[in-house]
């Protein structure tokens, strides 16, 4: 009696489908390679929370009709996971935390984290799916000599988000998809017209999806049920020299909207949130040389034993800095060659060598 061999089924890939055009070039793109593709959009907010439409940020009830519809060009399986009660314990908690702390949190960061590379790798091995697939532009490679999973930039310079996928563990990487990574926006666009995606021309989205209209005070206002008093501005001498309107309104390194006339431009340069107070000065005042980071993710080295040579942002889109990192307590010191303006408490600092995400942490503080 004779058997006939069946062929393999093909690799499974969850989509993360944001209703944007990157991710959904990206499901097509795998589903070309051969993957047996389904279509996850996650459910993070409600319209009803937000106030408004929100229709210009990810994850709105108009992204999941447009993901919906660029599944279903495919001929692929498509779901909605709701997942607002995680996020809002996980990222909207945390965001409003921070900044009462007196220091700027990178919400977008935290999502990776928590949400779409926990979550979405849960639910994907749940189901018996091996990858996770996302329109990040960043290039995912196992090194060959050490074999550890390494996070690299995307090709595109322009659109490169390997700062905010630093906190990926090596679980993790072995089992994402970065399709985007080796490709121009420009050629991504030009996929999405070819094949009459509904998104093929949908602008970005560039706020924060809980906070549509970028006042993010007035969120925190509305999220907590607080109202955030007024309180002196002082100069770097602690002078009285004006009143702002709570301090969680101010972010550091911030010239508009101060409404001091003092003679000289001036910037946020410090917050002390017991006192209620917002010092300003020169913008010379804000340049810091040393940064310390803890909770710490390493990619490219299991550690830090020793001092490194790198090159490092402080914030998303920033060019980066020579810089030496040191193993400290609890994380990292790093000393930059030239000091930088406004590296901030509460925001991510990632570090490079050439092409390769080293790692990164969080800024507890800075240093002159």
């Amino acid at each position: 009696m004779t058997t006939q061999n069946s062929a393999p089924r093909p690799p499974r890939a969850l989509i993360a489908m944001s209703g944007g055009v990157d991710s959904s070039v990206a499901a097509w793109l795998m589903q070309r390679d051969g993957y047996d593709c389904t279509g996850i959009t996650m459910r993070l907010t409600h319209n009803e929370m937000l106030g408004q439409s929100g229709f210009h940020t990810c994850c709105s009830e108009k992204d999941i009709e447009d993901a919906a519809e660029v599944a279903f060009a495919l001929d692929i399986p498509y779901e909605v996971l709701d997942f607002t009660a995680d996020f809002r314990e996980q990222i909207i908690e945390k965001f409003v935390r921070v900044y009462e702390a007196g220091g700027t949190p990178n919400p977008c960061i935290d999502c990776n984290k928590y949400m779409k590379f926990n979550h979405l790798l849960n639910w994907a091995q749940a189901h018996s799916m091996e990858y996770v697939v996302t329109g990040h532009y960043a290039r995912v490679e196992q090194d060959p000599d050490t074999g550890r999973w390494l996070l690299k930039k995307g090709l595109d310079e322009g659109k490169d988000q390997s700062y905010v996928l630093y906190n990926l563990t090596q679980q993790q990487l072995a089992h994402v998809r970065l399709p985007l990574g080796a490709l121009h926006k420009t050629e991504v666009r030009a996929i999405a017209e070819q094949h009459h995606f509904i998104n093929a021309r949908k602008h970005d989205s560039q706020d924060i999806c809980f906070v549509p209209d970028g006042d993010y005070a007035r969120f925190m206002e509305g999220f907590t049920g607080k109202h955030y008093p007024a309180g002196d501005f002082l100069d770097e001498s602690g002078k009285v020299v004006g009143t702002h309107n709570g301090a969680v309104r101010y972010t550091l390194g911030q010239r508009k909207g101060l409404g001091l006339a003092l003679g000289a431009p001036v910037y946020v340069c410090g917050k002390d949130m017991q006192a209620n107070t917002v010092t300003v000065g020169p913008e010379s005042a804000l340049f810091d040389r040393i940064v310390y980071a803890e909770d710490v993710n390493w990619i490219a080295i299991p550690e830090l034993k020793e001092p490194l040579r790198v090159t490092a942002r402080t914030r998303y889109h920033q060019t980066e800095q020579a810089a030496t990192v040191y193993p400290a307590e609890n994380g990292f010191r790093l000393e930059f060659e030239q000091p930088q303006r406004a590296p901030t408490p509460g925001q991510s600092v990632v570090l490079y060598q050439g092409d390769v995400v080293l790692g990164g942490g969080i800024i507890t503080r800075v240093e002159k």
